[in-house]
């Protein structure tokens, strides 16, 4: 997979750039949408264990499709240490593969597909969590096994 080095805008207008991490381990997580329930725990879990994964030498990014001002909102509310991207048009998503086809309740629509990729310094992708595995209320731990 051939990453761009330009990841996209985080809350605050930001551009983050994989460059920019050279040398740690980057969790990129994509997830459908802040405030949600699921996503919620997920990003909270990511929060708790947040001193485990830097010491690991591993930085957290969330990508999902919510405006800027939605994440920094969620940010705030859930005092998040992190960058989140805001992914509004799903280039990013594209990209990894993220944006596909969902099913609820017997409906059918397009939306992300919770998944996380494990980069390792160099810049490429080691491992990757889809979405039948990611366990949102553990995830902290799941990045850290497969680093």
């Amino acid at each position: 997979m051939n990453i761009p080095d330009i990841l996209g805008l985080d809350a605050t207008g930001r551009e983050i750039r994989l460059s920019d991490y050279r040398g740690q381990y980057v969790a990129l997580y994509f997830y459908p949408k802040d405030m949600t329930p699921g996503c919620t725990n997920q990003a909270c879990n990511l929060r708790d264990n947040h001193e485990a994964l830097t010491e690991a030498g591993v930085a957290v990014i969330g990508v999902s499709t919510d405006s800027a001002a939605r994440h920094q909102k969620f940010i705030e509310k859930h005092e998040l240490p992190f960058t989140l991207i805001a992914d509004t048009e799903h280039t990013l998503h594209d990209v990894f593969g993220t944006w596909g086809e969902k099913k609820m309740c017997g409906r059918t629509y397009m939306g992300t597909l919770r998944t996380t990729f494990i980069i390792n310094p160099e810049g490429e992708v080691i491992a990757t969590l889809g979405p039948k595995e990611v366990k949102v209320k553990d995830h902290a731990k799941q990045i850290l096994e497969k680093l």
